[in-house]
């Protein structure tokens, strides 16, 4: 493979024809391998070189697809045996009232950190809020301004695919750059509730009917808090065991590295036995994986077409290029997950392609792994929420908003994305 050197010219064909395909609805994983194996052949490869390319690819992202498979458990756990729900309610019960919108950022944000897909964290949330909503008398783009932006605040700092992608682009530990996000995120989560705050008398607001659903809807048998935290609360101790043991100098603790891969299943499991749940345990094993698939098969994909660009002289005229320009090479990693998560309106995808596609590139502008990768996944969730994604129409369907009201968000959800990107970037691109 070292011999194999692919134009950059077929590198940068197979990555726009790629992007091109998802925006035209093919389904990303066959986009992402078409395009690999087309900007093999325009970039000088014969077939058996492209399946090198292919398998090469492909086989350097199995870290990553074998601990999202185990961190399946942990959020099938979450989301399928209401512990996530009980969370959001007690949050917003305790915090309601005058703090509304800080209590549903909150409970979106707290959702998502501790492992339940963003879409999935609104749609526990939204009903909660359109309840909220419609006692306060506050409109529905505010509403969704506050959960869409706490969650993002929360996805950059959990153990979904995104961070675990992030963290394998650049081989670092997933509770590294969990608490690489964390500054981010509160500037984040801060920005979210200011924005909704201002806005929350304008637009349309939760009508009496919809309402009167909700209140039918509302009696769920959701368990106690202290069983909901159960899971959540042991695989923050068990992830942080190696971070804070180095921060404290215990090398004992320091040294003591537990992959997520073995952490975040053991407290799924733990938490459906103290949540009483012990006869569901393969039924939530199953959901977990059901939901997490897609996000396996993309990452296939994103190593097929990040095998090409390996293989390519593409990462060193990127380099080149950013040296020629004066730009601080600080800013590669931001850009690209912001693109990346715009062409196909997904963070995890963005951040997948964006690590995997450029990861040698930004590293050798001499940005260091972590910063990489937090600004990274920070740039991903600037424009993620685009209308030719699933979250922009889940999240629309959640909180039963028109389609001209659905896209008077998207602005404020940029403006929290573009927040923790430029904390991060300032954080880990010219002060760490």
């Amino acid at each position: 493979m070292e011999a194999l050197e692919i134009s950059w010219i077929g590198a940068l064909a197979g990555l726009a024809l790629a992007i091109i395909l998802i925006l035209f609805r093919l389904a990303p994983t066959y986009s992402l391998i078409l395009g690999a194996i087309v900007g093999g052949f325009i970039g000088g490869a014969d077939f058996s070189e492209v399946i090198k390319i292919l398998i090469s690819g492909t086989q350097s992202v199995q870290g990553t697809v074998i601990r999202i498979i185990a961190a399946g458990v942990f959020a099938g756990v979450m989301m399928e045996s209401g512990a996530a729900g009980t969370i959001a309610k007690v949050i917003v019960d305790k915090l309601g009232g005058t703090k509304a919108m800080l209590s549903l950022a909150l409970a979106t944000m707290v959702i998502t950190a501790v492992g339940v897909f963003i879409p999935v964290a609104v749609l526990i949330v939204a009903p909660i809020a359109l309840s909220v909503g419609h006692k306060m008398g506050y409109s529905k783009i505010a509403l969704l301004v506050a959960l869409s932006g706490g969650g993002k605040a929360g996805n950059i700092i959990s153990p979904n695919p995104n961070t675990i992608a992030a963290a394998g682009g650049f081989n670092l530990d997933v509770n590294q750059v969990m608490l690489g996000g964390l500054v981010p995120a509160l500037f984040g989560l801060a920005v979210a509730v200011l924005l909704a705050s201002l806005i929350k008398f304008k637009g349309t607001k939760v009508t009496d009917l919809e309402a009167a659903e909700l209140e039918k809807a509302s009696a769920a048998n959701l368990p106690p808090l202290s069983k909901a935290l159960v899971a959540p609360i042991l695989a923050i101790v068990l992830l942080m065991i190696s971070p804070v043991g180095s921060m404290l100098g215990v090398q004992f603790l320091a040294d003591l590295k537990i992959d997520s891969l073995f952490i975040l299943p053991f407290a799924g499991v733990v938490g459906a036995l103290a949540l009483g749940k012990s006869t569901k345990i393969l039924n939530y094993c199953s959901a977990g994986l059901d939901r997490m698939t897609p996000t396996i098969l993309i990452i296939i994909g994103a190593g097929a077409i990040g095998g090409l660009i390996t293989a390519s002289t593409l990462p060193a005229e990127v380099v080149t290029l950013v040296q020629a320009s004066g730009i601080s090479g600080v800013f590669l990693a931001p850009i690209a997950g912001t693109l990346m998560a715009a062409a196909t309106a997904s963070t995890s995808t963005g951040v997948i392609l964006a690590t995997g596609s450029f990861s040698n590139a930004i590293l050798n502008t001499g940005v260091a792994p972590l910063s990489a990768a937090v600004m990274t996944h920070a740039g991903a969730t600037v424009i993620d929420h685009l209308p030719h994604g699933t979250y922009f129409h889940v999240t629309r369907n959640a909180m039963g908003m028109t389609m001209k009201d659905r896209m008077k968000v998207v602005l404020y959800e940029s403006m929290v994305g573009i927040t923790m990107t430029i904390v991060s970037v300032i954080l880990f691109g010219f002060i760490l």
